[in-house]
């Protein structure tokens, strides 16, 4: 080993002057504004590993922010997520209890305009199952009064009738647009009057109007009272459409209450004529084409012979 380096050091020591003599000359020569060529070779060996050390940093970096600190914001996210699902949850609860509150505003708001018709808000609790058959069940029955054949409405018109009472706090209702059920009805302006009748389908139709009758769509249909279970003037609904048969009419009628929406109605507890004021029903053809929702009843004043005394039959049921 001592003899290989005896044998070497000569070269070595040559080497190591001329590397010193080289770094004299690099500190001695200047190059563009004065600086020693020493630091040009200075920056040219410690760049590269600069950049090798900056490319391992932002890697490191990347990894960590999109791994690591993902992992995280996946936790945040979830959980804001949940948060969002709560608030929409309750932002659905508060909506439905505004819309609750509304509907029996409304009903409030009918009873206390009409003080002299005495009647009873209830709600409905049921359908049947039967697609043939219109019927629902409300929360009322003997315990409150309730008897077959009372007339149950809404603020914006007629929904049907009771015809059977179950038990203290249950009671079925035929709606209008049952097969089985007929209404007395009349036209708002030409006083024609007629019977509107369930067929099983969403819309009732209107018989016993003569060929030589003008029906037109839009046209508003009121109770007319003589079936003695729906006061006069109470609105039905809307002509949609009519066509010419044998011997009557055809006239289908939009029914002015959503019947297949139902969540609150009223019991009227009296048979005898009163003298209530609905809503106006907008007399416009377009109207037709709406959903029964946008159809709206108006004040309609009842004709004058609606005003005459009840009859002793129109007594209220024992």
């Amino acid at each position: 080993m001592l003899n290989v380096y005896s044998r070497h050091r000569p070269f070595a020591l040559l080497i190591a002057v001329v590397f010193a003599q080289v770094l004299l000359l690099a500190f001695q020569i200047k190059r563009d504004r004065d600086v020693p060529l020493i630091r040009y070779w200075a920056a040219d060996l410690v760049t590269p590993v600069g950049r090798v050390g900056t490319w391992t940093s932002s890697k490191i970096r990347g990894v960590w922010t999109g791994y690591i600190a993902l992992h995280g914001a996946h936790v945040e996210n979830a959980r804001l997520q949940a948060e969002l699902d709560q608030l929409r949850l309750r932002n659905y609860e508060l909506e439905t209890e505004a819309a609750e509150a509304h509907r029996l505003r409304q009903l409030l708001d009918f009873r206390e305009a009409h003080p002299e018709a005495p009647m009873l808000a209830a709600q409905v609790i049921g359908a049947s199952a039967d697609p043939t058959s219109h019927t629902l069940f409300i929360n009322r029955g003997q315990h409150d009064g309730l008897r077959r054949d009372m007339a149950v409405i809404t603020p914006d018109g007629i929904v049907g009738k009771i015809v059977e009472v179950f038990t203290n706090n249950t009671a079925q209702v035929l709606l209008m647009n049952d097969k089985e059920s007929g209404v007395g009805a009349l036209f708002a302006d030409s006083r024609t009057h007629g019977v509107v009748k369930g067929t099983g389908d969403p819309l009732p139709i209107m018989d016993y109007v003569v060929n030589d009758e003008k029906v037109h769509p839009g046209e508003v249909i009121l109770t007319s009272g003589e079936d003695r279970i729906f006061p006069k003037g109470l609105p039905i609904g809307l002509v949609k459409d009519a066509s010419q048969a044998l011997p009557f009419q055809i006239i289908h009628v939009e029914p002015a209450v959503r019947l297949d929406r139902l969540e609150d109605v009223l019991v009227l507890l009296t048979r005898q004529d009163v003298s209530l004021k609905p809503a106006e029903v907008p007399v416009d053809p377009n109207a037709v084409n709406a959903t029964p929702a946008s159809v709206q009843p108006a004040s309609v004043s009842p004709a004058p012979a609606a005003a005459k005394p009840a009859a002793p039959a129109a007594k209220e049921p024992r």
